[in-house]
């Protein structure tokens, strides 16, 4: 007999985990063939690590052919599933098409920034859920600083250097917890104006922050933040986002050129496309993970919805502890599907959180156990380390280097602020000028580059204008 043909669509937490248990089982007596717009695995709990300067990107990058032996992958997104012929049409990175044909299909899509209708925000406003966005802001972030430190205004220096983080969830939290020690490094290099120093706001529209952990948890958070002199505002929202500022629901208005939009996140719009039922946006599954009608076709991660046998009539939520214990019980199924091994229906036991506050300071409640200062930081650092499939060294190596050397800080100008928009269904790929949208899977605007896409147009300047950043890694990154 031929061998089976498995395709998996998507590597992030779910996708990696079935094509890695995958590659271990079958030993090399099936065709695994994995599908992602890029070629890596991205470590996302460890991304505000990367825009606060303290990890290099590839750090947190895991080579997909460099840990998954006997799998092919195959540049591209999906755009297209046909049910009946078992086939999955993509785009590859040069916009040329393809088709990949199946015996076993798994859906590991995950999820994009989630959009509220505020105005202004898709505008100016940037997500957190890929490098690109990572990358801009660290280069973003170190640029005003530059421009407040060499400013003759008060009024500018003071915009400039104010940065305002909406969401204060697991990534909102990490990302306003590093950027204000980032930007404390860099005001000791170069001073701002005598009496002025770095703004970071936090606002959720929560009673406090990190509302999904315990509440001694986010006691931790809220006062490492502001001893830190984060400025903290709960029960507040954002009213409107311009180029200039951001106006909050108590009618302030607070002058920025800086908006990091960490709200949450969204199942991927393309499972929307497939025609099977959905729950919120999310592709229905059995216990099995498998789509009830289809048995070959599995579906995990953020953009599954997941019967919650722990908790009957809900779903699993979209966080990146699931979505890799999915991935796991998913490979097992496509297996038992073809003969190999016996079903599992998925269950979950928590195992507890770990929030990296940075400066040798987190939260942490690993088995139910509430701990902060040093000892959640080491158990934080601990857990990534054990938890990452690889650049192990590396990581560890750069930790050591920034507690005995200075943060470098410099700006490399790779992303631009139009290549990294809000409103993206591929916020792993940077826009880049006169490319088509990614597989069609774009939503149909452009509001940062002028023209049409397909288009040849001049990229506008990167000055100083907002940036725009995500969140919930599913709020997927951070559940240890």
């Amino acid at each position: 007999m031929s061998r089976p043909r498995i395709v998996i669509v998507g590597a992030g937490f779910a996708g990696y985990r079935t094509a890695r248990t995958l590659s271990r089982l079958t030993r090399n007596k099936a065709d695994i063939t994995l599908l992602n717009p890029t070629d890596y695995f991205l470590y996302l709990p460890l991304l505000p690590q990367v825009a606060a300067g303290l990890l290099e990107p590839r750090r947190v990058s895991i080579s997909l052919t460099g840990t998954l032996p006997n799998v092919r992958l195959v540049l591209g997104e999906a755009d297209g599933i046909d049910l009946d012929a078992h086939t999955v049409h993509y785009t590859d990175p040069e916009s040329d098409g393809g088709t990949l044909e199946y015996d076993r299909l798994v859906l590991a899509v995950g999820s994009v920034n989630k959009l509220l209708p505020i105005p202004g925000v898709a505008e100016n406003a940037h997500g957190f859920r890929g490098m690109p966005e990572a990358l801009y802001l660290r280069d973003h972030v170190t640029r005003q600083m530059e421009l407040a430190a060499a400013s003759h205004d008060p009024k500018s220096c003071a915009a400039r250097c104010t940065f305002v983080v909406v969401g204060a969830g697991y990534t909102g939290t990490e990302v306003a917890a590093h950027g204000q020690l980032y930007t404390d490094s860099l005001v000791r290099k170069q001073p701002l104006r005598e009496g002025m120093r770095p703004r970071w706001m936090l606002i959720d529209i929560a009673s406090r922050v990190l509302p999904e952990l315990d509440e001694r948890l986010s006691r931790t958070a809220d006062r490492v933040l502001r001893e830190r002199g984060v400025d903290v505002r709960t029960e507040t929202s954002v009213k409107e986002a311009t180029p200039t500022g951001v106006r909050l629901s108590d009618g302030e208005f607070v002058d920025t050129r800086t908006l990091v939009w960490c709200v949450g996140v969204r199942p991927d719009p393309f499972v929307e496309r497939i025609g099977r039922p959905l729950e919120r946006g999310r592709l229905l599954v059995d216990p099995y993970l498998q789509v009830p009608g289809h048995p070959d076709v599995f579906a995990c991660g953020d953009a599954a919805a997941v019967p919650d046998l722990e908790n009957p009539g809900q779903y699993t939520a979209m966080t990146a502890q699931h979505a890799w214990r999915q991935g796991k019980v998913a490979a097992h199924n496509v297996l038992a599907s073809l003969g190999k091994g016996e079903r599992r229906a998925y269950r979950h036991r928590d195992m507890g959180f770990t929030v990296d506050l940075g400066g040798a300071k987190a939260a942490a409640n690993p088995l139910g156990i509430p701990l902060s200062g040093p000892l959640a930081d080491a158990v934080t650092r601990g857990y990534h380390l054990a938890a990452m499939p690889g650049n192990r060294v590396r990581v560890a190596a750069d930790w050591l280097l920034d507690a005995v050397l200075p943060r470098q800080a410099v700006q490399l100008g790779l992303v631009r602020s139009w290549s990294v928009p809000l409103d993206t269904a591929s916020p792993e790929l940077a826009r880049v000028p006169g490319a088509q949208e990614p597989s069609g899977r774009e939503r149909d605007r452009d509001r940062e580059a002028p023209g049409k896409p397909g288009q040849e147009v001049s990229p506008p300047p990167d000055g100083p204008g907002p940036v725009r950043v995500s969140e919930q890694q599913s709020e997927t990154e951070k559940n240890s």
